[in-house]
């Protein structure tokens, strides 16, 4: 019934809302049936069209009110939307996609009675509290999950409080009667307590403020205090009271007027209705709507005290005499004043006789009425407590709480309370609106009040007389009982925690406001505190109040029946709706209970057991042994049937392991803190989910090897070595061997499923595998760097063409194998680069790989059969949990040190290999045969530089930035290598004369000079460390030809037996390869003749190279370099250099 409360509180705020507005004089006419009016009295609000209002307000202030009801109706019957110019959104009162199957068991009963709270307003019902209380017998609700059907449940504390069972009233008073009422016999207490409250005291403000009194005041209320906080005080009460200005200073002025007529003493309220009756018109009154209700509401008043007076003769005549004041025709229109007068003095002398009769039990103050309208009374009394709490914040007391107490408590003798009746009251007053707001704050405070007022002191006897003759019945199931006040609001605290209690996983789970986890466990503790502390005595239902927090065997006893009935219901509620939530989602039933079943077991180990601990410790053990046998019991069968990795073992086996994790948790959790040192129980026995999946997974890897293997060589077979875009630089076959290996990987751990490292290697192994073998493919299809460079032309003395008309001998060239040819034509440098690009991707994706198989295991985390007990030492798992990790870490790093020594070593061989291709291949004509071709004067670099720059900026554009500097040295390294070549190997073509050596010098620093790029580009120090060998080679030609020949004979010393073929790469200056080739390449006379004389070699004239590549194939100075080492010349030298040279001569003319 608190959204039924709820709904007239809504209600009650349009009709005041529409009340001010058409009242602030915004509308100039109302135009009703009978013709134009400006008062809205006789305007039923609630029936006419809010949004018609305000369109009459903008288009000119006239309001006709059948137009306005007849729009009211019109909208009810269409569906609420949201004030959107789309006008697409509505809301539905059932929720057609989830609103599941109907309930397998009888709906509860209907709630006839609407509990009070005392904060709803009136009802078109008029007779609330004449309703009978029923118990609560529960709420249907469907599993609260998101994969199940939404079934929409009651939020956390929204089931009903048990009323007092406090006799029903037989009058049409609401509870905005009651609370009026209420405030008048607070006012009258206040005035004859000495309390100025006449009208002169009310503060005048001429410029009403809509709310403006609502904000908290702060001050305390004394007696003494100053007229302007006094009247803030007594506007505060009104407000509090909800009162409107017009009725307050209307009860003020009849209250002065009662009293001064009224001879000081004891008064009742009924009293207080007769005077307000006497001399009051329908002129008093803004409208006649609200005399009408005030009226009618002071004949309640009376007939509610009257009608349960036993001692009254003529109950029926006081019947008649009420029915004539409520009736307005004959009240206010056909009866003259002496006639009204004669009503109400006949109710006076029937009222004199009760209030002249003794009270029961002798408690001073006591009158007549505390016995025999106690109903009304209470009722009233709590109307007035109800407005300690904030009405903008319900869940707060206000700042003046124990000041507006205070007064409140001037109201005793009037209302027959007692300081103990008083704590009981205030105790229920709190709970209640502890329900409505779930302030955990209000229930703590109604425990504190219970413990420090409640039990505090003893009674007198006479109170607890009194007490007990104020009779409340209650029922329980087919059960009624009876009880004194004190008792029923125990009953009814105690009955509602039992039924919150009893399946807290249904009514903690969800609240009216989004809490967190502690908040929850806050408003959940704070409920078994209370019903911990209120013990039922016997079968008899009546309940008393445990001061002490000791546990005892009762309160563990009762705890452990929370704990299991929740279990049990929350369990059938899950069975209920397990069937068509798998249908809906298309899940097996299994999978979907172990989910929801896991969400139980999660809120029982965060929020409720931390609670439950407290008065009975096993409570987690319990719980996880209930829910572990109860899902057991329905997968076992399943197990049975398990052979292969279907669809439903993969939703099936990993819900079933989360779950057993979860409860192991719970029961590991509870042993602990318990200071339990034993194994699992038998209860608990281990549903053996790794020994079933460990061979499943195991096949199941070794069958994705194959697949993964055929994708990647598709992939690669495929591949054209084109960039995948101009910012992803790599090859698209990379990026889908990656994809294959990750969706595998994903593939693996989604099943979610205990492994081992047996599984890891396995898995490892396809990885390793896979990427080697796409690695070694990318690698395989380069050709040796022998094959780009130019043969090695034969060794001449210079000597200048003296008839050039003479018939020359022509070189030969090499014809590369054809295999050869069409990879160097396939491998351009731009598929080289994006090859080295992909090798560099592959290296970062590598490190990112081997992170997310790392993650991904710690979650998978390592097979755990289940074995192992409690007690088990934490050195001794530690020892475990090491061991484990190392061989993981051993996997890890074979597997991926190993891939990563492959692409480090792939991405050095092609950096290599692009710098010799762009120098010995792509710029062998422009480069190596034109460079100080038939003279240095006529081709100089600086007219090759253009190639060379192009080339450079060719690479730069294609290559990742990571890898630019690393093949931009390849290509200086080479470069470097190439000018070396024309110096030495440059063939008969070209001779070096020492006036050249320093435009040779200028050559070499423009080239550095080149690859530095002004600090863009290279570092300088790596490009003089490069170019040293060059510079110290072109300082060995700056030489006279008599010290490089006697080089070149010391370095021979040495040589003995034949020579070898010499091959590209590293040079040595001093040895004699390369010294008889500066001696070949020297423009002199000396050298000339030395080479003629010694080595019998041809002269560089016999030779025609243009145009040509020089193929010529010297043997002997190829083995030279091998066997050539710095020594002076012996008589064992001298014939070893004879012998020399008699294979130089041979192998020169050959």
């Amino acid at each position: 019934m608190e959204a039924y409360s709820l709904l007239e509180r809504y209600r009650l705020d349009r009709r005041k809302l529409l009340e001010f507005i058409l009242s602030s004089g915004l509308v100039r006419e109302i135009r009703t049936p009978s013709g134009s009016s400006a008062s809205i009295s006789d305007v039923n609000l609630d029936f006419i069209s809010a949004d018609y209002v305000l369109q009459s307000i903008k288009s000119g202030g006239v309001l006709d009110v059948a137009l306005a009801t007849k729009k009211y109706y019109e909208e009810s019957e269409l569906p609420i939307m949201m004030d959107l110019h789309s006008r697409d959104f509505y809301f539905l009162l059932t929720d057609p996609q989830s609103s599941g199957s109907p309930p397998r068991r009888p709906p509860p009963p209907v709630l006839a009675n609407y509990f009070d709270n005392g904060r709803s307003s009136t009802s078109s019902l008029r007779d609330r509290s004449a309703c009978h209380r029923v118990s609560v017998s529960g709420v249907e609700s469907g599993v609260n999950h998101a994969n199940v059907a939404n079934t929409v449940s009651e939020p956390v504390l929204m089931v009903d409080v048990p009323d007092l069972g406090l006799p029903s009233l037989r009058t049409g008073l609401l509870d905005d009667d009651l609370r009026e009422s209420a405030y008048e016999a607070c006012l009258a207490c206040m005035m004859f307590s000495g309390i100025d409250i006449s009208i002169q005291s009310r503060k005048k403000d001429k410029n009403p403020k809509f709310l403006s009194g609502l904000k908290t005041k702060k001050g305390k209320y004394l007696q003494s205090q100053s007229p302007e906080r006094h009247v803030e005080f007594l506007d505060t009460i009104r407000m509090q009271m909800q009162i409107s200005e017009v009725m307050d200073t209307f009860a003020r002025r009849r209250l002065v007027q009662f009293a001064s007529v009224k001879a000081w003493g004891q008064f009742s309220v009924p009293e207080i209705a007769l005077g307000f009756l006497n001399g009051t018109f329908r002129s008093d009154f803004p409208s006649v709507k609200s005399y009408t209700h005030w009226k009618n509401r002071q004949a309640d008043i009376l007939e509610g005290y009257f009608c349960f007076a036993n001692d009254v003769a003529d109950k029926q005549k006081i019947g008649q005499l009420v029915a004539k004041i409520r009736n307005s025709e004959e009240w206010d229109n056909n009866m003259s004043p002496s006639e009204r007068s004669e009503i109400l003095l006949a109710l006076k002398q029937y009222l004199c006789v009760l209030s002249s009769k003794p009270g029961r039990f002798g408690i001073q103050g006591e009158t007549y009425y505390w016995t025999s309208a106690y109903h009304m009374n209470i009722r009233l009394y709590m109307k007035l407590l109800f407005g300690l709490f904030d009405i903008l914040e319900d869940g707060q007391l206000i700042e003046e709480a124990d000041e507006l107490l205070k007064i409140v408590k001037l109201t005793w003798p009037l209302l027959g309370i007692t300081q103990k009746l008083h704590s009981a009251l205030y105790v229920w007053v709190l709970f209640k609106q502890f329900v409505g707001t779930e302030e955990t704050m209000l229930l703590e405070y109604a425990i504190r009040v219970m413990q420090k007022s409640l039990f505090s002191e003893a009674s007198e006897p006479r109170e607890d007389e009194y007490i007990c003759s104020l009779s409340c019945s209650a029922t329980s199931g087919s059960n009624e009982y009876k009880f004194n006040l004190v008792q029923s609001i125990f009953f009814s605290i105690g009955s509602w925690c039992e039924i919150k209690l009893q399946d807290y996983h249904l009514h903690f789970s969800q609240l009216k406001r989004p809490f967190f986890v502690p908040q929850k466990s806050s408003l959940f503790k704070g409920v078994m505190n209370m019903a911990v502390k209120i013990c039922r005595v016997d079968a008899s239902k009546h309940f008393k109040f445990i001061e002490s927090d000791d546990l005892g065997e009762s309160t563990s006893r009762k705890v452990k029946g929370y704990v299991d009935r929740s279990l049990e219901a929350a369990c059938m509620r899950v069975m209920d709706n397990i069937y068509f939530g798998s249908e809906v989602d298309r899940t097996h039933p299994l999978a979907l209970l172990a989910s929801e079943l896991k969400i139980i077991a999660e809120r029982e180990l965060s929020m409720y057991y931390p609670v439950l601990c407290h008065w009975y410790p096993q409570a987690g053990i319990a719980a996880s042994i209930r829910l572990h046998r109860f899902y057991g019991e329905k997968l076992r069968p399943f197990l049975q049937s398990v052979s292969c990795l279907s669809e439903d073992v993969r939703a099936v086996l990993p819900a079933a392991n989360e779950l057993e994790n979860c409860l192991t948790e719970l029961y590991c959790t509870a042993c602990q803190e318990n200071g339990l040192t034993l194994q699992f129980s038998e209860e608990f026995i281990h549903y053996q989910i790794g020994e079933i999946s460990r061979p499943l997974i195991l096949d199941w890897i070794i069958a994705q090897n194959k697949r993964v293997m055929e994708w990647t060589a598709r992939a690669f077979d495929l591949e054209n070595w084109e960039p995948l875009s101009h910012q992803q630089k790599q090859a698209p076959s990379a990026v889908e061997v990656f994809r294959i290996i990750e969706e595998t990987l994903d593939q693996l751990f989604q099943l979610r499923l205990p492994m081992d490292i047996t599984h890891l290697q396995a898995l490892l192994s396809i990885i390793f595998h896979t990427l080697d073998a796409y690695l070694q493919k990318v690698t395989s299809e380069l050709v040796g760097k022998q094959n780009l460079y130019p043969s090695i032309p034969p060794l001449t003395y210079y000597k200048e063409t003296t008839f050039p008309i003479v018939k020359k001998k022509l070189v030969e060239s090499t014809v590369l194998e054809d295999e050869v040819t069409n990879k160097l034509n396939e491998l351009t440098t731009s598929k080289l680069c994006v090859r080295l690009n992909t090798l560099q991707y592959i290296q970062k994706q590598i490190s990112a790989l081997e992170d997310g198989i790392r993650k991904s295991w710690s979650f998978a985390g390592p097979f755990d059969n289940g074995e192992h007990s409690i007690e088990e030492s934490p050195e001794t798992s530690g020892r475990i949990l090491d061991t484990c990790s190392e061989s993981v870490d051993e996997l890890f790093v074979a597997t991926f040190d190993c891939i990563r020594d492959t692409a480090a070593h792939a991405i050095r061989s092609i950096c290599e290999f692009i710098g010799v291709r762009v120098v010995f291949w792509d710029l062998r004509k422009s480069f190596l045969y034109r460079l100080y071709h038939g003279g240095v004067e006529n081709s100089r670099l600086d007219s090759l530089l253009p190639s060379l720059d192009g080339a450079l900026n060719q690479v730069c554009g294609l290559i990742d930035d990571a890898l630019r500097d690393r093949v931009v040295s390849s290509i200086f390294r080479a470069t470097l290598e190439g000018y070396v070549w024309v110096l030495l190997d440059g063939g008969p073509s070209r001779a070096f004369s020492d006036l050249d050596i320093p435009l040779m010098e200028d050559d070499l620093n423009m080239l550095k000079d080149l690859f530095v790029a002004d600090g863009e580009g290279l570092p300088r120090s790596l490009v003089e460390e490069e170019a040293k060998f060059a510079h110290q080679l072109l300082s060995l030609f700056s030489l006279q030809a008599e010290s490089v020949i006697q080089l070149l004979m010391s370095s021979s010393q040495h040589i003995s037996v034949g020579l070898e073929v010499h091959k590209s790469g590293h040079r040595c200056l001093g040895d004699a390869d390369t010294l008889i080739r500066v001696v070949c390449h020297k423009k002199d006379r000396e050298a000339s003749k030395f080479l003629k004389e010694q080595y019998k070699l041809p002269a560089s004239s016999e030779y025609d190279e243009d145009g040509v590549e020089p193929n010529f194939k010297s043997v002997l100075v190829t083995d030279l370099i091998r066997r050539s080492a710095s020594a002076r010349w012996s008589d064992k030298g001298h014939s070893s250099f004879k012998s020399i040279k008699k294979k130089l001569q041979e192998a020169t003319w050959r």
